[in-house]
């Protein structure tokens, strides 16, 4: 595995970005980890079981064989992406946070496949709880020990969960493959538009519950605090008062040139940029990527690359050719625009843990000749 490696105990890693761009299925994904990797030995298919409790007329001990053969499997496209993802631009271009110093390339494009959650929820005899429930549905895996917590743990609304336009699943399979153990074997939650703290990995139970998984990283992390928290003390009063992250915002990247390039412009004086974008939450797909290199005056539409398997969860590749007169110190901007209108921000509010940033992507100090 290459890439930039942000901690081998945990396991924190991203792709290199070039590489990672270079398909539009992913097969190199970042890795993500609040504890130690499980050993091999704590993942037997055979004897693992999924446990589905709480507001259910039936609870229910599901093994892996059961996952396959007892549920219509269902395969969704979407690029699952860190919260923390492009930490490092809201560290250096607006100011200090907390967390993990991650560039662009925690985000992965995958095929996942597995039963649907509304399917498994359903034969378990959910609880008739009336179309304006403000119920929950926990994941909890308990295989190792986390940072913060004994266990990794989180939630989203029963409402989404139940919802099959929201394609919730329980994947088995990535790529057309078993899930690795790194990306969660023998099976894990996928929660298409939502951030992937909540896709739990290695999943043990789900309970349908009044309120939101209590763990650590559902109470104590993975929230946007406003920006008078500009500390751990400061921050204390907000956690439990400030919404859990659920939707990501819509964002792009430039993925060439990087900050810092040189580049030589073509015979019409022109340089190529090329990038990813992302849709927000449930607003995909994203329909518009735009350039400036003005500072954000006037803006270029770039065109939009097609893939197969591409839908309303799936990353965008763009490209555009852009003007820039020669000299140092250049800068380029990119905006994503998605089918429900969302834009990304010049400059999003500033948070503490340094999460959703979506503010323009950019490629800044470059020298042009």
């Amino acid at each position: 595995m290459g890439g930039l490696l942000h901690g081998e105990e945990p396991l924190n890693r991203e792709p290199e970005i070039r590489e990672l761009c270079s398909m539009f299925i992913t097969e190199d994904g970042y890795d993500r980890n609040h504890g130690p990797l499980p050993e091999k030995k704590q993942l037997n298919s055979r004897a693992y079981r999924v446990r589905i409790d709480g507001y259910v007329g039936h609870p229910l001990n599901l093994s892996i064989a059961k996952l396959r053969s007892d549920f219509r499997q269902h395969e969704v496209t979407w690029a699952l992406q860190c919260a923390g993802n492009r930490r490092h631009d809201m560290r250096t271009v607006v100011k200090e946070v907390q967390g993990i110093d991650w560039s662009d390339g925690a985000v992965m494009n995958c095929q996942w496949r597995g039963p649907l959650l509304k399917d498994i929820l359903e034969k378990a005899g959910i609880v008739c709880l009336g179309a304006d429930n403000h119920f929950h549905v926990a994941f909890a895996s308990f295989k190792v020990e986390c940072q913060d917590d004994s266990w990794y743990g989180a939630s989203i609304p029963l409402s989404r969960a139940l919802d099959p336009d929201k394609e919730v699943i329980l994947a088995l399979e990535q790529n057309g493959k078993p899930l690795s153990i790194r990306h969660g074997y023998p099976v894990r939650v996928i929660t298409p538009g939502l951030a992937g703290a909540r896709s739990v990995k290695w999943l043990d139970r789900i309970t349908v519950q009044e309120e939101e998984s209590q763990n650590h990283y559902m109470q104590r992390d993975y929230k946007a605090l406003p920006p008078q928290a500009t500390d751990s003390t400061s921050a204390e009063v907000y956690w439990g008062v400030t919404p859990a992250v659920q939707e990501m915002p819509v964002n792009s990247v430039i993925v060439g040139p990087r900050t810092g390039d040189e580049i030589e412009k073509d015979d019409q004086g022109y340089i190529e940029c090329h990038g990813y974008a992302l849709p927000s939450g449930e607003g995909g797909p994203v329909v518009k990527v735009e350039i400036s290199t003005d500072g954000g005056h006037i803006w270029t539409e770039a065109k939009l690359e097609h893939h197969e398997g591409e839908g309303k969860w799936t990353w965008k590749f763009w490209r555009a050719k852009v003007a820039v007169s020669p000299g140092e110190s250049r800068v380029i901007f990119s905006k994503a625009t998605d089918a429900a209108g969302k834009t990304q921000p010049g400059q999003p509010p500033w948070n503490l843990r340094g999460i959703c940033y979506n503010g323009y992507g950019e490629a800044r100090d470059l020298t042009l000749h």
